[in-house]
């Protein structure tokens, strides 16, 4: 499989030297995007999201058709709460998979989002704009105080009954009664909260976003490959997520989203949207793009919903 990939890998490469960028609009009509357009879409994602902010990575990995301080865009610091096999679990349960691409068998996309499942093939091969929230206007959502103090423990503790003790008038240590005893807490009861370094670069080769994630441990240690693999849909782990270099960046692996449905995704959604009387503005193309890759990381709690209009609706 390593092999495969790199091989996939520098085929990649040589086609992406000898050709140049996308210059010309087909966001409509395939769901791609230029360079001028990813460009537009990140100015407009960091303006209405402060949360994202443009990057200039790595000088030796710099890409000419991009600006040197607009490389590429990323999230620090986003909180995972859980791992991904109890809310699949819940939406097992629930019977909530709805399918956005299955055409290719291996290369579905599923959105988890606790939605009933549609009987109809013809509503599976498209997005829910329900599970999506396309459309509605919503306040700006902060990452939730996680790090707040928790539950308030009872004000009032269980004090020992000083009339219980008999004076013997010995202080040594051996004979210290047992309530000064301290017993570690349950580990289930702490919450282990891990964090999320979440990147969008451009793909030149699918000319599409692709999204990288390197994930932290409470302590602040980096995670390795399979232990962020629990933070991913299962539906994607090994699958259409993999380990690999930034593209940007040197040091530790980062998990890569495959771009290689992105396109065919975004295309499906751009055709709802337009047949129910909006037409889709490309700068809107990144809060689009970030709402349906929820469905491969639904744990990370990035902030992807924010006040703004996808576009314009027709009269």
């Amino acid at each position: 499989m390593q092999m495969k990939q790199k091989m996939y890998e520098m085929y990649k490469g040589t086609v992406e030297r000898v050709t140049g960028p996308r210059t010309v609009s087909a966001f409509l009509e395939k769901g791609v995007l230029s360079v001028p357009e990813f460009i537009l879409a990140g100015d407009n994602l960091v303006s209405k999201c402060p949360t994202w902010s443009w990057e200039a990575g790595d000088p030796s990995k710099r890409k000419s058709y991009f600006p040197a301080d607009k490389q590429f865009l990323v999230t620090r610091n986003v909180p995972c709460l859980r791992r991904v096999v109890s809310i699949e679990e819940e939406y097992d349960a629930a019977r909530a998979e709805v399918v956005l691409d299955g055409d290719d068998g291996d290369e579905g996309w599923l959105a988890t989002h606790g939605v009933e499942a549609s009987s109809s093939k013809e509503e599976e091969d498209i997005p829910s704009m329900d599970t999506l929230d396309i459309g509605k206007a919503e306040e700006i959502k902060s990452i939730p105080s996680y790090f707040g103090t928790g539950e308030k423990q009872d004000e009032e503790e269980d004090i020992p009954d000083m009339d219980t003790y008999e004076d013997t008038g010995d202080n040594s240590a051996t004979n210290q009664p047992s309530y000064f005893i301290a017993e570690e807490p349950e580990d289930d009861n702490i919450l282990r909260t891990r964090t999320y370094d979440i990147s969008i670069t451009y793909d030149k080769y699918f000319q599409t976003p692709r999204v990288w994630l390197t994930g932290y441990d409470e302590s602040g240690m980096p995670l390795e490959g399979e232990l962020m693999f629990e933070d991913i849909s299962q539906d994607h782990a090994h699958k259409s997520v993999t380990i690999e270099d930034h593209p940007h960046l040197y040091g530790e692996k980062h998990a890569s989203v495959h771009p290689c449905r992105h396109a065919a995704v975004m295309k499906k959604i751009i055709d709802v949207l337009v047949s129910r009387g909006v037409e889709p503005e490309v700068d809107k193309y990144l809060f689009i793009f970030l709402k349906f890759m929820a469905s491969v990381i639904p744990t990370i709690e990035y902030d992807y919903t924010m006040d703004f209009d996808l576009g314009s609706s027709s009269s």
